[in-house]
């Protein structure tokens, strides 16, 4: 495969790459794609270096695929010249994710939807994925009515300012803020930014995704996104309310058999998911498994990923091997 990775130098660019080697990724001819100011640098990947191109180049060069992770704006403007050409383009941005014409995919739950005329392909929000890697086994079985999320995102997930505002504040530097106030000991209940309904496009994004990934609108959604001073790794609390009731053995059985779902839930050891275990791993934890007892067929759980992998890089390649593994690409 020809491949080019488009926003190479950034934080989910770098992990790509990081994946692409870890899963020997067939790559023949590796374009690596970067803003203008980058163009002509040199990068590292597998021991050797590779020279920047631009986004003009790299459509010339007709790829086969490419991984974008450089923005929506530069999404919406070159996707579409790559599709041109016959490249098909996955895309970790949020520029074509609910585009109906786009398909959103979690490879592990929605990949079948995926045919040879898809050109531009959608990867989910980092938060989106790891909660629907666990809701759609128990939707599968249970049909879920209503979804209440918390999140307890790092800052990783707005990017690389926000990681070195934190390392700053911790150390008592004083520096560029990608927040309003310090983050360091404090917890943000802003991801994104706010929309006239009064929630933050972060939390519409997962009361919409899923339903678009599960091909499903029957189920409510509604979410709470916080930021806290964790580096990597997002968490979230989620309250579901089931049409059927369940047994919490068949529910724990549900989601360890699961691809990419890991349960982490023995109370005798103190043993449940933590960002700090996630770290540079593709599953998708889940523990605190327990019956909401304040209403029937309600269940709580705790979901663990780190976000720029499964969120983001892993997820985007998953679907790239997805294609090649069914010759759609």
């Amino acid at each position: 495969m020809k491949v080019a990775v488009v926003g190479a130098t950034g934080m989910v660019g770098n992990v790509m790459l990081q994946v692409l080697a870890e899963r020997n990724f067939p790559i023949t001819e590796l374009l690596l794609v970067a803003s203008e100011r980058s163009v002509g640098k040199q990068m590292e990947y597998r021991g050797k270096n590779y020279t920047l191109i631009g986004m003009q180049d790299a459509v010339n060069a007709r790829p086969d695929i490419a991984l974008f992770s450089a923005g929506g704006t530069t999404s919406e403007l070159w996707a579409p010249k790559f599709a041109e050409v016959g490249t098909t383009v996955v895309d970790n941005s949020s520029a074509w994710r609910m585009d109906p014409t786009k398909k959103l995919v979690v490879p592990e739950i929605n990949g079948d939807v995926l045919t040879k005329a898809d050109k531009i392909i959608a990867n989910p929000n980092c938060s989106t994925i790891q909660l629907v890697m666990a809701l759609a086994p128990l939707h599968k079985k249970y049909n879920m009515k209503r979804v209440v999320i918390s999140t307890y995102q790092s800052v990783s997930g707005t990017g690389v300012k926000a990681v070195q505002q934190l390392e700053n504040e911790s150390k008592g530097i004083k520096g560029e803020m990608a927040y309003h106030y310090p983050i360091n000991r404090n917890a943000i209940p802003q991801c994104d930014v706010f929309l006239e309904n009064g929630y933050t496009k972060e939390e519409m994004k997962l009361v919409k995704e899923p339903k678009k990934i599960l091909n499903d609108d029957s189920f409510t959604v509604t979410a709470t996104a916080v930021r806290i001073p964790t580096s990597g790794g997002h968490s979230e609390a989620v309250n579901v309310q089931f049409e059927k009731d369940f047994d919490l053995g068949e529910v724990r059985k549900l989601l360890s058999e699961t691809p990419g779902v890991i349960v982490q839930d023995n109370l005798d050891t103190n043993t449940y998911p933590m960002p700090i275990y996630a770290h540079n791993k593709d599953e998708v934890f889940v523990g605190r498994i327990r019956r909401d007892e304040s209403q029937p067929n309600t269940l709580n759980m705790w979901i663990v990923a780190d976000n720029l992998r499964k969120g983001a890089a892993t997820n985007t390649i998953q679907i790239a091997e997805y294609l090649i593994a069914n010759k759609l690409v």
